[in-house]
């Protein structure tokens, strides 16, 4: 899609229903690291221990509401907490689930922020060619180099970059 905040993304579609759509954008890197929201939710909530030093980036989940997070990882989540994506593939809003990985000591990211589409919208968008649909993958969601994600599923699709043609939405 021809637009500034979602050329070239790859959405990880979260909820759709007849009330709308909602998702996180796993290709984009964003400039906090993981070690910071951890940081400043420890000092608003206890049970939240900050674990060792790294320089590991959230990802930029998309333009909505930027203070909100999620966290993914490979497993599963009840229906009350998040979503279950694909098989082995999990995104929460929840604190709870950020506590228990981080006491696992289990891999996970957080996306700030998610992308969200009215009643219909989505499907408007993807019925005009704005969107291109491909099952989930585990392997690129968790795997794939963040510069790759976009081609890889381009190319499940038998698809490149380009060999496909994007307008820009009307709005």
């Amino acid at each position: 899609m021809r637009d500034t905040y979602f050329e070239r993304t790859l959405v990880l579609l979260c909820q759709h229903d007849a009330e709308g759509a909602m998702g996180v954008v796993i290709n984009r890197e964003h400039p906090t690291t993981v070690d910071e929201v951890i940081e400043t939710l420890s000092e608003e909530h206890p049970s939240v221990c900050p674990r060792g030093k790294t320089d590991l980036l959230t990802w930029w989940g998309g333009p909505v509401d930027q203070t909100t997070g999620f966290v993914l990882w490979p497993g599963t989540v009840n229906e009350d907490e998040g979503w279950n994506v694909a098989e082995n593939v999990a995104v929460s809003p929840s604190l709870e689930r950020l506590v228990a990985l981080l006491e696992q000591d289990t891999h996970f990211r957080i996306c700030l922020g998610y992308a969200g589409w009215g009643a219909g919208q989505l499907e408007d968008e993807i019925r005009c060619g704005a969107w291109l649909v491909v099952d989930v993958n585990e392997k690129i969601v968790f795997d794939t180099p963040i510069e790759d994600r976009y081609d890889m599923a381009l190319a499940s699709l038998g698809l490149s970059a380009h060999t496909i043609w994007m307008q820009p939405i009307d709005e």
